[in-house]
């Protein structure tokens, strides 16, 4: 099992090519790259790894491959919930036998079962099948619709003594006081949400451990820096680097306003699409979302081309390491046109 669940933990992505196959080559190189930025460990098949889109043979090919490939140099946190738990249960299952010792297990979604059902018959289930693994609820009702209160998650920690952390990304500082106070000290709470990372570590009354972050795609290093900074309580430093790192934070989701023949219509970009797009503008093994995710808008692309213009020419030291280890030159990706082809609609 992990100890302590302290740092980053990137969720990666997963890269496809042009045709939305699975682009193993490229996911190996993304493992060795956040391995060598020194992160503390990888999600794989989560959310950001458009789970939803993956059959469970290609989910459980993901799952192998970054573990292989990470061959023990950091820590491997598999996805493996559903809406179904006897999917869930195959699946952690399936990544059990291959060596994982970590699962993640999302709220099940769409079906809406009460905190009281995810308690009894999904997360409970597991955790009693699987004694010597860690299993992490995710909590995160505004994906699935649903949501393990901190009443339901304090029974499960104290009934299973593997269900011992949480990803919290309700964004309700509340909802996280109220896990720290039932679960007790040694509960870990991770953040589910880059933005919040910062004030959930530094609140006494939430002291998270860690994040599992969505911007460490592409910047793992000063993403784990940040939290090593938070939880030594070097607060000038962390927050420097939370400053730097705001504008790539602000961007899991972009939120533009688009103009039709009807008025206008808010359009979301979600989490993956803009940090895919970004891959792609970066030259990182990236490649399409899976359909129904498509493409930005030119809207939501100039925003995120802004943000990380942004980042480049006041921190250019958080891209370097991208410019290093992909052999990229970051100038002519980040200011010539004709990258930016075919990247919208």
């Amino acid at each position: 099992m992990m100890e302590g669940f302290k740092g980053c933990y990137t969720a990666l992505v997963t890269p496809m090519n042009k045709h939305r196959q699975i682009y193993i080559d490229g996911l190996r190189e993304l493992v060795d790259f956040q391995i060598a930025q020194g992160v503390s460990g990888i999600l794989a098949t989560g959310t950001t790894a458009e789970s939803p889109a993956l059959p469970w043979k290609e989910h459980n090919r993901v799952i192998e491959g970054i573990f292989d490939q990470a061959d023990g140099r950091c820590t491997i946190i598999a996805g493996t919930g559903s809406n179904s738990t006897s999917e869930a249960m195959d699946a952690t299952a399936h990544a059990y036998s291959h060596g994982i010792r970590n699962f993640l297990l999302v709220d099940p979604y769409y079906n809406g079962p009460s905190s009281l059902e995810i308690r009894t018959e999904y997360v409970g289930p597991i955790a009693k099948r699987f004694p010597d693994a860690q299993i992490i609820p995710y909590v995160i009702p505004g994906r699935t619709g649903t949501k393990l209160l901190p009443q339901d998650l304090a029974m499960l920690h104290f009934e299973y003594g593997n269900v011992n952390a949480v990803k919290e990304a309700t964004g309700d500082l509340e909802n996280m006081k109220l896990t720290r106070k039932y679960c007790g000290p040694d509960f870990i709470i991770l953040s589910g949400d880059d933005g919040m990372t910062y004030r959930m570590i530094k609140d006494p009354g939430v002291l998270a451990s860690g994040v599992v972050s969505v911007a460490s795609n592409v910047a793992p290093g000063p993403v784990q820096e940040m939290v090593d900074a938070l939880l030594n309580k070097e607060y000038v430093k962390a927050e420097a680097l939370a400053k730097a790192l705001e504008p790539l934070f602000g961007m899991v989701t972009v939120k533009t306003q688009e103009d039709t023949r009807y008025g206008t219509r808010l359009v979301k970009a979600r989490n993956p699409l803009p940090f895919k797009t970004l891959m792609n503008i970066l030259c990182m093994p990236s490649g399409p979302c899976r359909q129904p995710l498509g493409k930005m808008t030119s809207e939501g692309l100039n925003e995120v081309v802004s943000r990380v213009r942004t980042v480049y020419k006041t921190n250019p030291e958080i891209l370097e390491p991208i410019e290093n280890f992909f052999d990229v030159k970051l100038e002519e990706r980040l200011y010539n046109e004709y990258i930016l082809t075919g990247l919208h609609y």
